[in-house]
Formats: C-alpha cells, sequence, structure tokens
C-alpha cells in the first residue's frame, strides 16, 4: 500500500491510500476494456526503460530547454534533431501561438520520401503547450498531428496521421516503447481484432503540482488510449461516465457529504442546482459534456472528500516509471473519464497515444 500527497494547481486534496496492482491476465485485460474499465500493466516496460534510457534523458533536456526559452523550434533545429529530421521532414513554419493563452509555439512540417523529393504529406504539425495557466504548474506536452487544430475528424486521413506518428518518433524515439512493444500490440490487436495504430500522439511532462482535471478523450475513428509511464509518478482517478455519474448522485445525495459539497460549492443555489442536477441523469450526462460544468468540477476536481469517496470505491491507479496504463474510449456514452495528478517533486514524461 502506497499513501500519496494530492495536490494540483493549487489545491490540497488531502492523502489518500493506493493498493499496489498485480499483473492482469490476458483475459482480464481484454475484458476490462470491453467493459469499458481502465486497467494497468504494471513494469510492463522496465527493460524498454532501460533500452531507451538516453532518449528519455535527452526528452527531458528539451522539456527544460523550453521551459527556459518558451520556444521549440531553436532547438530542433540543433542536434540531435536536425539530422533526424531531414531525413523525412522539413520546417515549413512556425507559429508563437499567441491566440493560444496555454500554446507555447507551433511548428508546421511537411514530410517527403527518402528516395524521391516529392512530397507525401503536408500540414504536419508538432505543438508545444502548458497544461494549466496555474503559475506553478510547469507542465508541459507535445502534441503531434496534423490539418486544422480542433477539428474532430482528422482521423479521415490515415497517411498523415501516419507521418504524424512518424515525426513523433524522429523527437522522441522513445516513442517506439510503445508502438514496438510486442505485448502491448498483442492485447490491442486481441481487442480490436486487427493489429493498431497510434494517432494523435502526445509527449507529456506533468510537473509537480500538475496534472489533467476529469475529462475524457473520444475521438472519431479512435478506440482508446494508451499512456505510458517512463520517468516520474502520477496517480488516476478513472472510471466511464456511467460509473462516474453513479459515483457523483451517490456522493451529493448522501447527507454526510454535505459540509463538504458546501466547501467547495458555499452558496445555497449553487447546491440547489446541483442537487437537481443530479435527480435526472439525462441532465447530468448533458452538463458534463459542456466545456463549463462548473459545479461538477467543483466536486469531482477540487473535493478532497469526492477524491477519497473515488479511491474507496477502487476507482484509482498509482502508476510509477515502466506501467502501462488502456483507457477504452468507445463513445461519448461509455467512454472512460480519468483524472491525473503529479507524484514527487520532479517532473515526469509520459507517453499518451490514440488507439486507431
Amino acid at each position: 500500500m502506497d499513501k500519496v500527497q494530492l495536490k494540483r494547481r493549487g489545491f490540497d486534496l488531502g492523502e489518500v491510500t493506493t493498493n499496489q496492482t498485480s499483473h492482469p491476465s490476458d483475459i482480464e485485460i481484454k475484458q476490462a476494456w470491453l467493459d469499458d474499465k481502465a486497467i494497468v500493466l504494471p513494469a510492463l516496460l522496465s527493460r524498454e526503460l532501460q533500452t531507451y534510457a538516453k532518449d528519455i534523458k535527452q526528452a527531458h533536456q528539451l522539456m527544460q530547454q523550453v521551459l527556459t526559452r518558451a520556444e521549440v523550434t531553436p532547438f530542433l533545429e540543433q542536434p540531435p534533431y536536425l539530422e533526424r529530421i531531414q531525413e523525412n521532414f522539413f520546417i515549413v513554419a512556425t507559429s508563437p501561438e499567441e491566440h493560444d493563452e496555454q500554446g507555447i509555439e507551433k511548428i508546421y512540417i511537411d514530410a517527403f520520401a527518402s528516395d524521391e523529393d516529392d512530397v507525401v504529406a503536408e500540414e504536419l504539425w508538432c505543438k508545444a503547450s502548458w497544461l494549466s495557466f496555474h503559475d506553478e504548474d510547469a507542465s508541459l506536452r507535445f502534441r503531434f498531428s496534423w490539418g486544422m487544430e480542433g477539428y474532430e475528424d482528422v482521423s479521415a486521413d490515415p497517411l498523415k496521421q501516419t507521418w504524424a506518428g512518424k515525426l513523433c518518433d524522429v523527437i522522441f524515439p522513445e516513442s517506439a516503447i510503445i508502438t514496438q512493444n510486442n505485448t502491448i500490440l498483442d492485447h490491442l490487436s486481441s481487442i480490436l481484432g486487427k493489429k493498431p495504430s497510434f494517432v494523435e500522439r502526445i509527449v507529456y511532462f506533468n510537473a509537480p503540482n500538475g496534472g489533467a482535471q476529469f475529462h475524457h478523450d473520444v475521438e472519431r475513428g479512435h478506440a482508446g488510449v494508451v499512456f505510458a509511464q517512463l520517468s516520474g509518478a502520477t496517480f488516476w482517478l478513472a472510471a466511464s461516465k456511467p460509473r462516474l455519474m453513479n459515483e457523483i448522485i451517490a456522493f451529493v445525495q448522501h447527507e454526510h457529504n454535505q459540509a463538504a459539497i458546501t466547501s467547495v460549492l458555499p452558496e445555497k443555489t449553487q447546491q440547489q442546482t446541483l442537487t437537481k442536477l443530479c435527480q435526472n441523469r439525462e441532465n447530468l450526462s448533458d452538463d458534463m459534456e459542456e466545456p463549463d460544468h462548473e459545479l461538477i468540477e467543483a466536486i469531482i476536481d477540487r473535493c478532497p472528500a469526492f477524491i477519497t469517496h473515488m479511491v474507496n470505491q477502487g476507482f484509482a491507479h498509482h502508476l510509477q516509471a515502466g506501467d502501462v496504463l488502456l483507457l477504452p474510449q468507445r463513445d461519448l456514452d461509455n467512454c472512460v473519464w480519468h483524472s491525473v495528478f503529479t507524484i514527487g517533486d520532479t517532473p515526469g514524461e509520459a507517453l499518451s497515444f490514440a488507439v486507431r
């Protein structure tokens, strides 16, 4: 059993106790995915972490450079990146992303085949962003995709998605820890009935006081997400939307939790609206999909008692370096919502790749 202190973006959410995870069987892994449950594959990558130790160290150096300069391109135009990039890619343009308060820089890149000069994929990009607006959260992410950001059908062009993935491989070679891992490939092939592709890749550096609030990763054409902890540690709460709704309703309707609810929603009108919301599952479901779901967010992201409640119900996962987490994202009604906290005093690198 491990005790971890949860702090995120200025909120102290208390200390929780988590149990160590045993390695699930092949049948348990497949059944968990089909049942819309997150499942951990502990220490799966221990050997691979040694193989890619140099690349992981280099990735941390890039993170520190970006934190210092708040830009990316100057570092990609130097060794060890430039030579690798030039084999199949060239930088077309860069954007400081001034329209996006969390954006640091977006690099637009085209791809060409090694044996010819013709461009084979245009409009690829790598975007570096802050993970929050909080001054004491230095968490970063590098996202790889193509086309118009926020357009939800980027999976419509598998070729560009493939080249965006190759671009991620070039800048972060440790991506092979997921994409070339036979165990991961075998599990996903069994679940999907075909060999998976890894698209919409994100490389995270979760810093102390950072993480992600409850959200889902549903996107057309994607079956779920593979998350690999390469360094550092994170704490997760993960539950399918119906299960999360069950816990929200149970928590809000239990009289013993009223003081905890008042601590995050002090206004009586807020409490009454929340109570009414939890009396109708359809309304609650719709509200959770709204960009601004402040009342629900106050409970699931800022209420220590609710965090403890979720842990006690078995929805917690404590990931160490080498662990893998599978997150099914079947559809909006059944996807696994998840919340992440950084554990420890140093940033950690992690890979989050969508599965197509």
